[in-house]
């Protein structure tokens, strides 16, 4: 069983992205690297979506501990469209993802990876889509344009996503480490309005000297660091990245996410 935290934190997070204005396009993070947007139509998307506890049983230790509060029941979610970038726990999270599929309208997109999870799990094959690079998706008003990412031996399969909508261009690059020479394909349909990447350097990783790297290739109209916080093993300082970031790039506008926070991009 998932415990949340109370009903009034737990409902004033999932108020603040229902009741955000139509007619503008908003970004709220949901922790680890896990994000919603919601489009001006009132559309939403989720990606890579961590809710529950089900790494640290997997792992089989406290440094896979959830550190960051429970602040959403995935019950109480009602996505249109749901993006897992790979299979890994913290990314196709498997006590929430049938909650968040079971409202019968959410379209799933999961690398193939993601396959027999979402077969044991008794997902709605219907509405869900392997994907992988080079494909392209049309759905409630996004674009999803499925990129590369290099997450190691451990996940060959993993995806990064373009996601476009409000004429926005978000980059989530997924868990991947740094690859300048993917610059082209980063930025092949236009400039970022939107650059979503780690800074936890664990696992293949970019860390944060990466992310910034990235973000002066890419030079995107705001950059957001995830993959830091969650778990005692990952990684990640959010001070150190800023510092850095402001080092090398002082016009740069970037923002650090409270969780459950949403912003108008």
């Amino acid at each position: 069983m998932i415990e949340y935290m109370n009903k009034k934190t737990r409902n004033s997070v999932t108020e603040s992205i229902f009741n955000a204005p139509l007619g503008k396009t908003w970004l709220y993070w949901l922790g680890q690297a896990g994000f919603i947007i919601k489009s001006a139509t009132g559309k939403l998307l989720g990606i890579d979506l961590y809710l529950s506890e089900c790494v640290e049983p997997v792992e089989g230790h406290v440094g896979y501990h959830r550190l960051m509060p429970q602040i959403i029941n995935p019950g109480d979610l009602q996505l249109d469209v749901f993006i897992c970038t790979h299979f890994h726990r913290d990314h196709f999270d498997i006590d929430a993802v049938p909650q968040l599929m079971s409202n019968g309208k959410t379209r799933l997109f999961c690398a193939y990876d993601c396959k027999d999870d979402v077969e044991k799990l008794g997902i709605d094959k219907k509405r869900t889509t392997y994907v992988r690079p080079g494909e392209s998706f049309e759905i409630e008003g996004f674009t999803l344009d499925i990129i590369n990412s290099d997450h190691g031996k451990g996940a060959p399969l993993a995806v990064g996503v373009i996601m476009v909508v409000d004429g926005k261009r978000i980059l989530e690059v997924g868990d991947t480490c740094l690859h300048l020479d993917w610059k082209d394909e980063y930025l092949k349909e236009g400039a970022l309005d939107v650059l979503i990447a780690p800074i936890n350097g664990a696992y293949g990783n970019l860390n944060e000297q990466d992310n910034v790297l990235l973000t002066k290739a890419l030079s995107p109209r705001l950059t957001v660091p995830c993959h830091f916080g969650m778990f005692a093993s990952h990684g990640g300082q959010p001070g150190l990245w800023k510092e850095l970031l402001e080092t090398a790039l002082p016009e740069q506008c970037y923002k650090l996410f409270t969780m459950g926070e949403g912003i108008e991009i």
